[in-house]
């Protein structure tokens, strides 16, 4: 199996339940010295969400997950994936969380680039995910909640690289 990045690289992926792991490259000009050079990146096949722990964050935001909202496009050649311009970023101890980009998502919808279907979407999976992965005991039920990250992903980080 294989994922093509917004970067236009074909990766290397695994599959485990409904959660799929690929390897890719980080680009030279994004590098950063002494730190990796390769991003695992999870996606969540039912949710329409992408989970990474991006080998670039230091200082205050290392070891937080950059979450993106996507769209994911089977193809013969592999998985494709589609930004829906919606992020997160995720602390470990999950105390708190910032929403991204959501002007990012208006333009995006002026510009003609998303329909309003999409963003509809979006929106829809962007409330879902909060609610399953986000939301305390304390702050009452909404819908079914999940362990974040879920431990798919959790025993994907395990393997070794793909690359």
């Amino acid at each position: 199996m294989r994922v093509l990045h917004r970067s236009g690289q074909w990766c290397p992926a695994r599959q485990l339940g409904e959660v799929v792991a690929y390897d890719v490259r980080i680009l030279p000009r994004y590098q950063v010295p002494g730190r990796p050079a390769v991003d695992r990146s999870y996606l969540l096949l039912g949710e329409g969400v992408q989970l990474t722990k991006p080998a670039v964050f230091e200082g205050p935001v290392e070891g937080w997950w950059y979450v993106d909202l996507v769209e994911i496009e089977r193809a013969d050649d592999g998985l494709i994936v589609h930004d829906l311009y919606v992020d997160f970023l995720i602390p470990p101890a999950l105390d708190r969380y910032q929403i991204l980009d959501l002007d990012e998502l208006g333009e995006a919808v002026q510009d003609g680039k998303l329909t309003t279907a999409q963003c509809a979407g979006v929106l829809t999976a962007t409330q879902r995910f909060v609610d399953r992965y986000l939301r305390r005991p304390e702050e009452g039920p909404n819908g079914p909640s999940a362990a974040f990250p879920p431990p798919d992903v959790t025993a994907l980080e395990q393997l070794p690289s793909f690359l």
